[in-house]
């Protein structure tokens, strides 16, 4: 599953930098999380970085954008590709 910022959200700005894979971006009223890009931290950390700073508990797994740890995994290689071809 890609995490996803609830409405609950104070913006406080500490998760975005906090974010490897820089899924994370100030939407039109809170920040939101990119799922294409959300590999909860796998591949970088053994916990979601976000959801350990939040200061409100606000970044709950999205139901909705489920994964395996294995395509995750699949998803950090990918993104590391690609930022490597940038």
């Amino acid at each position: 599953m890609a995490l996803m910022i609830t409405d609950d959200c104070i913006n406080c700005d500490v998760c975005e930098p906090e974010c490897p894979n820089e899924a994370i971006y100030m939407g039109p009223q809170i920040y939101e999380i990119d799922p294409d890009k959300c590999t909860e931290c796998v591949g970088h950390f053994e916990e979601p970085q976000c959801q350990q700073v939040c200061p409100v508990a606000c970044i709950p797994f999205n139901p909705a954008w489920r994964e395996s740890r294995e395509q995750l995994m699949e998803k950090y290689e990918r993104l590391q590709a690609e930022a490597k071809r940038s």
